[in-house]
């Protein structure tokens, strides 16, 4: 088949092949490219998505970049289940096999030393939320204002009554972040969600990822719901949202 050369990651050879039916993007099955004893996962893609120019405007084009992206992580996400992959970028692309060799001979050893450091690990994603507003009790309604003091004075008291919610989130968050991080063999800080962007409801007050050998994921999920549930979180108006495991994207990099 003709195309350009898509290249979702970077490991090492496995024995245990991938789902049959697992397609990628564009719809073309995946394969290996081996050199120097390191896996490229590719597929073909087509010139007229993927070239230089036409992949600008394609990358401008919410459905097809979101399509795009789910078909790149199924195959991301095939390959966590197999082995330790290293992801590459979205949308990664050269022009035949020869260029992703070179591509592999020119990083051979950045991408031994850092598989070395993934071997085995995954990466969780541990999300905190503060409710924009706390819940109004259904027996006691808020009173209607009797006067344009009255109103300021409520307003006020929900202004006050925010700040602490989102104090204490954050003082919960704070307290997660420093018990996960000590479990785990490291850990990101990502910027806050914008929930326009997400669509996601609540104020994101920690977004954090978390590097964990695979044996360890089970504990690290009860350390998250045990840390949750001693603080009452649920009933404070705090929530936790645990992702994963996921191949290790925020420790893909070189160790800070």
């Amino acid at each position: 088949m003709s195309g350009l050369r898509y290249v979702y990651a970077v490991c090492r050879p496995f024995g245990t092949p991938l789902q049959a039916q697992l397609k990628g993007v564009a719809g073309d099955p995946p394969r290996m490219l081996s050199h120097h004893g390191l896996i490229a996962v590719v597929s073909h893609v087509p010139e007229r998505d993927f070239a230089e120019e036409p992949l600008r405007r394609r990358l401008e084009d919410l459905d097809w970049l979101t399509e795009t992206a789910r078909a790149h992580q199924s195959v991301i996400d095939a390959l966590t289940v197999v082995t330790t992959p290293l992801p590459l970028r979205m949308a990664t692309v050269f022009r035949d096999d020869s260029g992703v060799r070179v591509m592999l001979e020119e990083r051979e050893e950045e991408f031994r030393r850092i598989l070395d450091r993934l071997q085995g690990r995954v990466e969780w994603g541990v999300k905190v939320y503060a409710e924009t507003e706390p819940q109004q009790s259904e027996a006691a309604p808020a009173a209607k204002p009797a006067s344009g003091r009255d109103y300021l004075r409520q307003r006020r008291m929900r202004v006050h009554a925010n700040e602490d919610m989102w104090q204490r989130t954050e003082e919960f968050a704070n307290r997660l972040h420093s018990t996960l991080s000590a479990y785990a063999e490291d850990s990101r800080m990502h910027a806050p969600q914008n929930p326009a962007l997400s669509g996601v409801s609540g104020r994101n007050v920690l977004n954090a990822a978390y590097l964990v050998p695979r044996q360890d994921s089970e504990e690290f999920v009860e350390l998250v719901d045990r840390t949750k549930d001693e603080t009452h979180a649920d009933s404070a108006g705090i929530r936790v949202e645990l992702t994963g495991p996921w191949a290790a994207y925020s420790f893909a990099g070189e160790e800070a």
